[in-house]
């Protein structure tokens, strides 16, 4: 007998196609998460004065270090095409957090480095992702366990 705890569900493994619950949609537990994901650093980055996809992008280029990366390198490590990260790119460029130069050498290549005002604020940025860590309840191990699944699934939906 169906148990009356409706907190309390068995997903089906095996269902009819097109009846699968949108509870019990992996696409949409990933979905879901990346929303709140988003939603948890919010107020962590608005302190700084930076949108997620900005927050990434300066992450992507503070790794890198002063020689910068291309828009195409950028593209390749967010995911983004080339069409979303240009307007992204020139709004970071107006706040004075980063400069965009084509190649001398390549027109198509458009060099992208931190300008002073964008390194500086690695420092003011160092401790969000402790501080999202800490938001989310689990430990390094688990955190670190997780982002692997989560990367290698995407790595097989979209082999490069």
């Amino acid at each position: 007998m169906p148990s009356s705890d409706d907190s309390v569900r068995t997903p089906r493994l095996l269902p009819e196609p097109g009846l699968l619950p949108v509870p019990d949609m992996l696409c949409f537990a990933l979905y879901s998460a990346a929303h709140a994901m988003q939603r948890r650093y919010a107020p962590l980055l608005e302190k700084l004065g930076l949108t997620y996809p900005q927050y990434l992008t300066l992450s992507a280029l503070w790794a890198q270090g002063a020689e910068g990366l291309t828009v195409g390198q950028i593209g390749k490590l967010l995911h983004l095409e080339s069409n979303t990260l240009t307007p992204l790119l020139k709004r970071m460029e107006v706040q004075g957090l980063l400069s965009r130069q084509r190649s001398a050498k390549d027109e198509r290549q458009v060099a992208v480095r931190l300008t002073a005002k964008g390194r500086a604020l690695a420092e003011q940025a160092a401790p969000v992702p402790g501080c999202f860590l800490q938001s989310t309840g689990m430990s390094v191990q688990e955190a670190t366990a997780l982002r692997d699944e989560v990367t290698a699934l995407r790595d097989r939906l979209c082999p490069e």
